[in-house]
């Protein structure tokens, strides 16, 4: 499993999403033990009584540990590189960014490929929020870098004139309705919520002309959140709108990037997912956070 928490900003020195993940880096989640009884090296057809008897000092064979291996990878917040690292991410085997190649801690990816990419990312103060769908476009806030999404012609059109752009404080979080979350007196010169509305229009375009506008995980999102709140974890919630920022970025380019490197035969294609959480103590702590998602982690695998 792959687990990816965002790097710093302006805002967050450290990304409350990546102080959730970096302690599950390389590090295992046991399943259920094995049913199977513990096996002995007897031969199946011995010739004698002697050789039916098994070597006091040889250690009885057990079925292999069942377990998850967990990496954790951070992720600039630039839509840049989310679009240069995360194709990597899908394909076969594993292509990853010079940070983790250089980091001798950072385990060998399968050459089958991940089974499961979870991305966690910050949001405002409240609870968990586990995104059911990704847009394709919709992407006007500047990045961490000060930087605009790529322009594309797929999607709702809009002004194309970069003057009604908006422009979001560097490595703001991702919210679920951009104008309440940002607020009135953000908007740069006292720019009407008119203007907000009516700008370019940004997001994926050469390379994902074939994906559709909304791209959803085949994770039954409802399920888990409520086997969540029945094993104990009540601050969770599912929601249908992941932000049109660089959370929404990534979730995208990563189920569009599952579904282009899927083979016919594969059951699970998009095994990809976001989950959004809070800054540290919005009510959730950080130790919560991890938490949740090793529990989000065993139930889909």
């Amino acid at each position: 499993v792959l687990i990816t928490g965002f790097g710093p900003s302006p805002q967050f020195k450290e990304n409350p999403s990546w102080l959730a993940v970096q302690p599950l880096q390389n590090t295992f989640i046991p399943l259920d033990p094995p049913s199977n009884p513990i096996e002995l090296d007897v031969p199946s057809s011995p010739t004698s009584t002697a050789e039916a008897q098994p070597i006091l000092n040889e250690e009885p064979r057990r079925p292999p540990p069942r377990e998850i291996r967990i990496s954790a990878l951070q992720i600039p917040i630039e839509y840049a590189a989310v679009t240069s690292i995360v194709p990597g991410l899908h394909a076969r085997p594993p292509c990853l960014p010079e940070s983790a190649k250089n980091d001798i801690s950072f385990p060998s990816p399968p050459e089958r490929g991940y089974d499961f990419i979870f991305h966690i990312g910050p949001a405002g103060r409240g609870p968990l929020r586990m995104e059911k769908l990704a847009h394709k476009s919709g992407y006007h806030m500047k990045d961490a870098t000060s930087k605009y999404a790529p322009q594309c012609t797929s999607g709702r059109k809009g002004d194309e004139s970069n003057g009604n752009m908006v422009v979001a404080a560097p490595g703001a979080p991702d919210s679920q309705h951009a104008v309440s979350q940002l607020g009135a007196t953000n908007l740069p010169d006292g720019q009407a919520v008119d203007n907000f509305l009516s700008r370019s229009n940004r997001g994926f375009g050469a390379g994902y002309e074939r994906f559709e506008e909304e791209l959803t995980s085949d994770i039954d999102v409802v399920r888990l959140v409520q086997d969540m709140k029945q094993a104990g974890i009540e601050g969770v919630y599912s929601s249908m709108d992941a932000g049109h920022y660089i959370c929404d970025f990534i979730y995208y380019c990563s189920l569009a990037e599952a579904k282009r490197n899927g083979k016919p035969y594969d059951k699970d294609t998009r095994r990809v997912l976001l989950l959004h959480c809070p800054p540290a103590n919005q009510p959730v702590s950080t130790e919560a956070v991890t938490e949740a998602i090793k529990q989000v982690i065993f139930w889909v695998c």
